[in-house]
C-alpha cells in the first residue's frame, strides 16, 4: 500500500467512525492500529506529501495535537 493510496483512504474518511473501522480491515487488509501506524508515516513522507499535501497536513497536526494533550496530561 502506497502513501498516496493510504491518504486517498482517510481523504474519503477523515473521521474516526465504526463504519472507517471496518473498511479499514475489509477493504485495505490491516488492523486498525497497523493502519494508523502507516498513515502516520505516509503524512510525513516524502511521496505522501507529494501526493496529498492537504491530506499529509491534516494527518500531520491531528499527530502533533494528540502529541500535545499527552504532554499535557504527564504534566498534570
Amino acid at each position: 500500500m502506497t502513501p498516496a493510496q493510504l491518504l486517498a483512504f482517510e481523504r474519503s474518511m477523515p473521521r474516526h467512525t465504526p463504519a472507517k473501522t471496518a473498511l479499514i480491515r475489509h477493504r485495505l487488509g490491516i488492523t486498525e492500529v497497523r493502519y494508523y501506524v502507516l498513515l502516520g508515516r505516509a503524512a510525513v513522507s516524502a511521496e505522501g506529501i507529494a501526493a496529498d499535501p492537504v491530506t499529509a497536513r491534516m494527518v500531520r497536526e491531528r499527530a502533533a495535537g494528540r502529541a500535545t494533550r499527552r504532554q499535557n496530561r504527564v504534566r498534570a
